[in-house]
């Protein structure tokens, strides 16, 4: 069961050039500004930018389904065929995040936020 694609990221290259278009874009500030990740907030959606993207196999922006179990949804998609890019892994503040690339090479990430 997801809560939906609630979360997107961005592979970039050029971090403040990113900053200064996903900025006009949004017309905000970001909420998280790291030489490791920029976060964005609109519309109940979080917009990352990541400079380290492509080196971890993104080739395009990543849309994160929100998940209750990341571990039992990361083994169905593997079971079903999926390749793994990033296992389950914590990103900071118990948030945990997973990839994978699907037959047709389109990048499907998950994420579940800390309970309680």
């Amino acid at each position: 069961m997801t809560a939906g694609i609630n979360t997107i990221i961005y592979p970039v290259k050029d971090l403040a050039r990113a900053k200064a278009l996903f900025g006009a874009l949004l017309g905000a500030e970001p909420y998280a500004d790291e030489p490791y990740y920029v976060g964005y907030k609109d519309a109940g959606q979080d917009v990352g930018l990541d400079p380290n993207g492509h080196a971890k196999g993104m080739t395009g922006p990543v849309p994160y389904w929100h998940v209750a179990d990341i571990r039992a949804s990361y083994a169905a998609l593997l079971e079903a065929g999926a390749e793994s890019l990033q296992d389950v892994h914590d990103v900071g503040g118990g948030r945990l995040i997973a990839s994978v690339k699907d037959a047709d090479g389109n990048l499907v990430g998950l994420l579940q936020d800390p309970t309680g």
